[in-house]
């Protein structure tokens, strides 16, 4: 998922252009797909994935929306793949809430493992 493949017909937003679907084996994945700027540090390492890539992608997306710019950004690959893998970047601007701060740093999470699902973040406080 990126920014890009965010489209809106009148008040719906739909996902669009997904490059590759493939069936996973036990629920993971293997084959490295996707935009640099929103590739979670799992698929960057080679490692299996599975939606958690996807919760990577959508703190990416949400942090584009707050700054313009995707979180993590470097003069070529081997930064980027620094950056991504080491899950440093700059907060949000201030006016955001921290809720949103909560919001973006519960997605980026480095370890697939501490990242949260879909379901899991639906249950935050925020979200009620």
């Amino acid at each position: 998922m990126k920014c890009a493949n965010i489209f809106f017909v009148g008040e719906v937003a739909k996902i669009g252009d997904l490059n590759i679907s493939k069936i996973t084996d036990n629920g993971f994945a293997t084959t490295q797909t996707g935009t640099p700027y929103y590739t979670s540090p799992e698929i960057w390492k080679g490692q299996k994935y599975d939606s958690k890539s996807d919760i990577w992608a959508l703190g990416c997306i949400v942090y584009e929306m707050c700054c313009m710019l995707p979180p993590f950004r470097a003069e070529d690959f081997p930064g980027l793949f620094l950056a991504v893998t080491t899950g440093v970047y700059q907060d949000i601007p201030k006016k955001y809430t921290k809720d949103l701060r909560e919001f973006i740093s519960l997605c980026l999470k480095v370890d697939p493992q501490t990242r949260p699902s879909a379901a899991s973040l639906l249950e935050k406080p925020f979200f009620a």
